[in-house]
């Protein structure tokens, strides 16, 4: 960032923007040679924060390197109309990140709430991805995105955080927002808007590894890929465990089929339904209640 931010906080110049970006990428190169649990990502905060000149030094940098890149586009209407007038020669906000060849399969584009017919279009012709963020464009009343519509034209989209412009940093709570969301989203185009269950728990999952491009590594549990897994428990009411508090907050009355199980856990669940973690097949989160 070379400006709109505290000026402790600004790159120098758009040669500086470059070399600190370069140098943060080889550091974690040396930690992680094969970014095996860490990835380097190219963040020009969004655009008003950069001139064009430092959008080409990351742009640059995002083809020299092979990192992938995440910014922020249409978030909100003010937010659309200062780019316009920042960047005059750009034909939309998108269009901005294009011509500094940021825009491509490798570049995650947060928000995208107002996208315009011709900003989608050039978004999937590029490959780009998107994360929502429906727990923060709420908390900031930045608007809806219509991730319905996204994935009918073939978007790729996963599910975000924004923190802090969000509340909270639970994937589960996101998956919850981006239900609700599409709800309302709903009451102005119809029912067909909405999201379902599965297809929130698909940008949970498979949508936010496509959207990271790890598909072939994470997001499923098909044989040959990395075991990040969570064992999510489900107490009956009445049992001893199921008044303990830290055991969560899902009534389970032992009737329920699988999807109502899922249904309960995605919108009245918690970290406390989670009892074990892994990454990459190593455990690294349990419960006293987790008996391996």
């Amino acid at each position: 960032m070379d400006r709109m931010s505290p000026e402790g906080y600004r790159d120098e110049s758009p040669a500086s923007a470059y070399e600190a970006s370069k140098a943060c990428i080889e550091h974690i190169r040396k930690i992680d040679p094969h970014y095996d649990l860490i990835t380097p990502v190219i963040t020009p905060r969004f655009a008003p924060s950069c001139t064009r000149e430092v959008l080409a030094e990351l742009g640059r940098l995002h083809h020299e390197s092979g990192c992938p890149a995440q910014t922020h586009v249409s978030e909100n209407l003010a937010e659309c109309a200062m780019v316009a007038e920042l960047f005059p020669e750009s034909n939309s906000y998108t269009h901005v990140y294009d011509q500094a060849s940021l825009l491509t399969s490798r570049m995650i584009l947060a928000h995208a709430v107002h996208l315009t017919e011709a900003e989608k279009r050039l978004i999937k012709a590029r490959d780009t991805k998107l994360s929502h963020c429906p727990a923060s464009n709420t908390s900031l009343t930045s608007g809806r995105a219509k991730v319905r519509k996204l994935l009918d034209e073939g978007i790729t989209v996963g599910l975000g955080t924004d923190v802090s412009g969000g509340y909270t940093s639970s994937i589960l709570a996101e998956a919850r927002e981006a239900i609700m969301v599409s709800r309302h989203v709903a009451m102005d185009d119809g029912d067909e808007a909405k999201l379902t269950l599965a297809e929130v728990l698909y940008l949970a999952t498979r949508g936010g590894a496509k959207c990271v491009g790890m598909e072939d590594r994470i997001g499923g549990f098909e044989v040959g890929k990395e075991w990040d897994a969570q064992m999510v428990m489900l107490d009956p009411v009445g049992d001893t465990i199921g008044l303990d508090p830290k055991a969560g907050v899902v009534d389970f009355f032992g009737g329920e089929t699988w999807s109502d199980k899922l249904e309960k856990w995605v919108f009245c669940g918690d970290d406390r339904n989670t009892h074990a973690v892994w990454v990459k097949g190593r455990l690294v989160h349990s419960r006293e209640t987790f008996k391996p």
